[in-house]
């Protein structure tokens, strides 16, 4: 990825590795590639849906990271079940991972407010480069490239269909994708300033677009998912033509989607706690101590449960957690998992899963934690601002 302002050999265009950038992977299937981004669990990859329009039969993960670059195969793909293709709405799939992710892949949580519109945010993907001024490279032949642009989400993408009306042949569902046009700095190329008037001339050379073999790839605001790249597309109204060169190929005044995180975040996380392992549904169900084992990765699971009464039937209740070690150390015993964990409506308990990490080295047993902090909508008692937990990895690797 992505169309850019300046050439893809330009440094400022590179998420290269060890830059936080690491959890965005190149996903392939069916001879075809796109991009995707890791889970704040660290065992599911959020992508779009039309990736696999022809089926999720060998469907492969690649990591790209500061300890090199690493395959995984899928164990399971699920694509939204109110996937539309037609309107390109709910593009969104998840892909679970057949074994650990590298360690120094990032985890990113979800970006949960609705005030994307106006933000500027980062997307990274593995697209074909390209120009503004240029469009994509047809003539790129070399390996896929992860790349990162800038841009800002100009408007919601109904609102096109409002303006655009017949001429817009898909019908995005209001409320579920954010749209961003491809400024130059010049007035003909402001693409959604001319069509619907919402009037920019861009970030200079730090803006971009979406490129084929960018789709499921990530929009992030302060760190966090709140995109995931879906098309592309260059509209007119009348005599307005924002597209520099009216080709349908990623250059400037065209404007791209991503399907709006914010608007999934409880299909998302819901989809994500339905595939855990063995996890605890009961307060006596939940393991204080789990077996280190001898490699690959396990889940320890923290169950926290809301005892009081909601405001309202719909109040959605939040907290915010983050591990921290004791004897056990983060990045060797354990995998570091911070974020926010939400129960939703109709629900009264959730479960964290950090992930526990295997060798064959003799060790005492060892402890981590889990703290808990800033409740939305509930609380933890007069006078608590922290909940803490802990779990005891022990050891089952014999002593000489």
């Amino acid at each position: 990825m992505v169309s850019t302002v300046t050439s893809y050999i330009d440094t400022r265009n590179r998420a290269l590795s060890g830059e936080g950038y690491d959890g965005v992977v190149r996903i392939s299937v069916g001879g075809f590639y796109g991009t995707g981004v890791m889970l704040y669990d660290g065992q599911a990859i959020l992508t779009a849906a039309h990736l696999f329009a022809k089926g999720t039969f060998g469907t492969s993960v690649q990591f790209e990271t500061s300890a090199g670059t690493q395959s995984l195969s899928a164990s399971k793909v699920s694509v939204m079940s109110s996937y539309d293709p037609v309107n390109t709405n709910n593009d969104l799939a998840l892909v679970w991972l057949n074994g650990p992710a590298p360690i120094t892949a990032e985890r990113y949580d979800l970006y949960r407010s609705s005030d994307e519109l106006g933000q500027t945010m980062t997307m990274v993907g593995y697209g074909v480069p390209g120009t503004g001024t240029t469009g994509v490279l047809t003539n790129f032949s070399s390996a896929p490239i992860r790349q990162k642009a800038n841009n800002q989400f100009d408007a919601d993408a109904a609102e096109l269909k409002t303006a655009l009306g017949a001429s817009m042949t898909w019908t995005p569902l209001a409320g579920t994708q954010l749209v961003a046009d491809f400024d130059n700095g010049r007035t003909a190329q402001d693409a959604l300033g001319r069509l619907i008037n919402k009037p920019g001339t861009g970030l200079g050379q730090n803006e971009g677009l979406i490129t084929p073999g960018d789709s499921g790839g990530p929009a992030f605001i302060n760190g966090k998912i709140a995109g995931i790249a879906s098309y592309v597309t260059s509209l007119t109204k009348g005599n307005v033509n924002p597209d520099i060169d009216g080709t349908l190929d990623s250059s400037s005044g065209e404007v791209a989607a991503w399907q709006r995180v914010s608007a999934y975040k409880q299909a998302i996380d819901q989809a994500v706690r339905a595939n855990y392992a063995d996890a605890p549904t009961r307060p006596q169900d939940v393991k204080q101590a789990v077996q280190e084992g001898a490699s690959g990765a396990s889940n320890a699971y923290f169950l926290l449960q809301f005892t009081g009464m909601r405001s309202e039937p719909n109040q959605i209740l939040s907290v915010d957690y983050t591990t921290r070690d004791g004897s056990a150390k983060a990045g060797q015993d354990y995998v570091a998992t911070h974020g926010t964990l939400v129960i939703y409506p109709n629900e009264n308990q959730a479960v964290i899963a950090v992930q526990i990490l295997g060798d064959k080295i003799p060790e005492p047993d060892e402890t981590f934690y889990l703290d808990v902090t800033h409740p939305v909508g509930g609380s933890f008692g007069d006078g608590v601002i922290m909940l803490t937990g802990m779990r005891t990895i022990v050891n089952d690797d014999a002593f000489a």
